[in-house]
């Protein structure tokens, strides 16, 4: 465990034995975090039905707003973190972003409102206006998936990268030297890993993945297997 990580884990705990809300933890360190603490000292909080990041709380669920990114273009999750990122927000100041049939959607902290407001005019070079609606619109959205079937050899995580990519074995494994591939929230340089059903996956510039199920074995004993591409 990196020093880094450590930091935010005990950050974390310390904020919910104090009787505070955390900010937006990702499944992978509001695991780690949770199991620092008892069960009946927390409470968690996903802002929507099928939400990937939450908050702990003590009592009072902590104030969040959705924004809607209203764009005559089409935009990308890549070019909406990007933006984030160039304003220096940190990551656990703003939850889910949802891409859904052409409209784009943003859950944040309510500390960061008026500075995205302020500043966000652009997506990349897209221009664009942010709105405030009620968190309620969005209560039973549901994300959409690409369904994907593919053949590899084996269930290594660097042979479905591959696959997905088209790239040579070299190029793949300068992805995972550079911490292009993050597997379930962290990031991953075991090239071996034998991806199970429900992994989560990104691969930098190609999208976030889930890995559903092996469906079967062909006749050169190549597995047949179902991948959902998350929509951008």
């Amino acid at each position: 465990m990196s020093k880094k990580e450590y930091y935010t884990i005990s950050k974390n705990v310390s904020k919910i034995l104090q009787g505070k809300n955390t900010n937006f933890l990702d499944p992978a360190m509001l695991k780690k975090v949770t199991a620092k603490l008892k069960k009946e000292a927390y409470k968690i909080y996903y802002p929507y039905q099928d939400s990937e990041r939450a908050l702990l709380y003590v009592e009072k669920i902590p104030k969040i707003d959705l924004v809607e990114i209203i764009s005559d273009e089409k935009l990308e999750h890549r070019e909406i973190m990007g933006t984030l990122y160039n304003l220096s927000i940190k990551t656990e100041m703003f939850g889910d972003i949802i891409i859904n049939n052409g409209q784009y959607y943003i859950i944040i902290m309510d500390s960061i409102h008026d500075i995205l407001m302020k500043e966000v005019n652009k997506i990349g070079n897209k221009k664009v206006r942010l709105i405030n609606i009620p968190l309620e619109n969005i209560k039973n959205f549901k994300t959409n998936y690409e369904e994907i079937k593919i053949i590899v050899p084996s269930l290594r995580i660097d042979a479905v990268v591959a696959k997905i990519t088209k790239e040579s074995r070299n190029s793949v494994k300068k992805k995972f030297d550079n911490n292009d591939i993050i597997l379930n929230y962290e990031t991953c340089n075991k090239q071996t890993h034998i991806l199970k059903e429900n992994d989560i996956f990104s691969i930098r510039k190609y999208g976030k993945y889930k890995f559903e199920e092996i469906m079967k074995k062909n006749k050169k004993d190549n597995y047949v297997i179902l991948i959902n591409k998350y929509s951008n």
